[in-house]
């Protein structure tokens, strides 16, 4: 039986244990979207994972719409990115950008007035996180066809800018209530074209990214991130497994290093839904390694990993706030709380300031 301890394979990179590190928005880059220095004492603290997978990186101008995000389509933050990865790897870790288009969660604010682009026209419910506040949502427009081969495009270069930057692979989301879900899900996706109405061509989107990324950082070195079951940010499917199996075995049949699901149960702490897992059915038809995050303390991961149901835990504001969360789990110690209010601060305060369990003794 694996332990959470065990090195495991991901594709290209050799984890030395299945302690992962979920991608978690900090918002500590510049309002240019470029990674700051402060970003490379973070990630170097928690270098003990398995894999750090980066907080969500916008593929462009058109894709990001949260304040103080890192980007990864121009020079500048490519170049920002390279002390990040370097102060990870020199700490022993390794680590994937994750690769992020928000579709119609951008607020026009951040597109000079433009309104956002989904698969459909719809509006997403709530309000945008934006520099001046929260502000309600604008419709968006749908995705014409002819602009795919753009958006391709915005991908490969992300991705090619990550690898330049130093990072050991990358992971598309394709999660959240984000672009891609909004093509993958029914609640989102409303297009009568080649991208939408029946599954194939729901899925078709997600395929034509991830061949794409694969072309450029191979397929050994890119993964991928769903949330299957339950309505996140207004998107969710009448029929999840109908469209997330064939997505898992398109994704296997691509090769890629390893596909993580986000999956809230009745009740989970952030998100709950009375939709079943759709984990058990992947597992059938996605032969390559799977991690699951899902709120998981030490004891429920480890169970996960004990019954085959998946090979390895992705863990959020644990690892927020415990930079050595592995050893705490090895030890058996207590965890840090997490502080709420300076998830998305703009200093060092609840970013690098929660103490290890050397610094606590010392």
């Amino acid at each position: 039986m694996p332990s959470l301890f065990d090195p495991i394979q991901l594709g290209a990179v050799e984890a030395p244990n299945r302690v992962l590190m979920a991608p978690l928005t900090r918002g500590r880059a510049t309002r240019e979207h470029v990674p700051t220095p402060i970003m490379a004492d973070y990630y170097a603290q928690r270098a003990s994972a398995g894999l750090i997978i980066s907080e969500a990186t916008g593929i462009s101008r058109e894709g990001l719409g949260w304040p103080y995000a890192p980007g990864l389509w121009t020079d500048e933050q490519t170049e920002a990115w390279k002390p990040v990865t370097q102060a990870v790897q020199g700490a022993g870790g390794r680590i994937f950008a994750q690769l992020w288009h928000m579709g119609r969660i951008v607020h026009p604010d951040f597109l000079d007035g433009a309104r956002p682009v989904s698969s459909s026209a719809t509006t997403a419910p709530g309000k945008a996180h934006t520099y001046d506040g929260k502000q309600p949502y604008a419709e968006a427009r749908p995705l014409d066809v002819a602009e795919i081969p753009r958006l391709l495009d915005d991908y490969e270069r992300a991705t090619r800018n990550a690898i330049a930057a130093g990072f050991d692979g990358v992971q598309l989301h394709a999660a959240n209530g984000y672009l891609i879900d909004q093509f993958l899900r029914d609640g989102a996706n409303q297009r009568t074209d080649d991208y939408g109405g029946g599954v194939e061509n729901r899925i078709r989107l997600l395929r034509e990214v991830v061949e794409r990324i694969a072309s450029v950082a191979g397929a050994d070195r890119t993964a991928v991130r769903f949330s299957p079951n339950g309505d996140t940010q207004g998107v969710i499917d009448s029929d999840p497994e109908s469209v997330f199996v064939p997505a898992a075995r398109a994704l296997d049949e691509i090769g890629i290093a390893f596909l993580e699901l986000r999956e809230p149960g009745p009740d989970g702490t952030f998100g709950s839904t009375t939709q079943p897992k759709v984990s058990p059915a992947i597992r059938e038809v996605f032969g390559r390694p799977l991690v699951l995050n899902q709120d998981f303390r030490a004891a429920d991961a480890q169970a996960v990993l004990g019954a085959g149901i998946a090979d390895a835990v992705a863990f959020g504001r644990t690892f927020l706030a415990n930079p050595d969360l592995p050893e705490r789990f090895r030890r058996g110690a207590e965890l840090n709380p997490d502080d709420m209010p300076t998830w998305y601060a703009r200093g060092p305060e609840g970013y690098v300031d929660y103490p290890t369990l050397e610094g606590a003794a010392a």
